[in-house]
């Protein structure tokens, strides 16, 4: 009779510790990964954040040359106002965030583009050394912008994978996990571009 119950109570807290074991693993997965995008977003923020504040700099090196382009430095100033006024919570990332994210950036390095462009006619700035550190510094983040963004759609793409996936699928639907956006492409980025000569 002993046998029996001790029998009885051992299948019964197997019954309720495997399934728990099971739920408690799979959310903190779930929560591991969570934290993993968001991680992956603040660097992505961090990198761009690094872009904006090297602009001050890189605008007053120009105007100290090329004072009378006050069209394009006012163009960059205002574009880098823009991104600064996007404040995104990574906690309720969505696709039009990011796509509005994605546009203000978007607008910030036609700018730039815009404002190197500009350094092209006056060689003395070219060959100013604050300037030549300041555009070194831009690529470099520019590349980094690139890899913090690579590796947030690759944070975003194991938490999608993970939520998505039976049975756990059915956990992430009870506790509320919802898919994080990915970065994508910008709009005619497939296609080559022309080159003139």
């Amino acid at each position: 009779m002993k046998k029996g119950w001790l029998i009885a109570i051992v299948a019964v807290l197997l019954l309720i510790l495997i399934p728990y074991t099971w739920v408690k693993g799979t959310y903190n997965g779930f929560v591991r990964l969570d934290e993993g995008v968001s991680k992956a977003w603040s660097d992505v923020e961090s990198t761009y954040q690094r872009r904006a504040d090297l602009i001050p700099n890189l605008v007053e090196t120009v105007k100290g040359y090329a004072s009378h382009e006050q069209e394009v430095l006012t163009g960059v100033t205002e574009a880098r106002s823009r991104v600064g006024q996007i404040q995104i919570d990574a906690a309720n990332l969505s696709p039009a965030m990011i796509q509005q994210f994605q546009q203000a950036q978007q607008g910030l390095s036609g700018a730039l583009s815009r404002l190197l462009a500009v350094s092209e006619s006056y060689p003395d700035l070219k060959a100013n050394q604050n300037f030549l550190d300041l555009q070194t510094q831009l690529e470099g983040t520019e590349n980094r912008i690139n890899v913090a963004r690579t590796r947030f759609n690759e944070a975003a793409r194991a938490y999608n994978t993970q939520i998505r996936s039976f049975p756990g699928n059915l956990l992430a639907n009870l506790f509320g996990f919802q898919q994080k956006p990915y970065f994508e492409a910008q709009e005619g980025a497939d296609a080559a571009p022309k080159v003139k000569f």
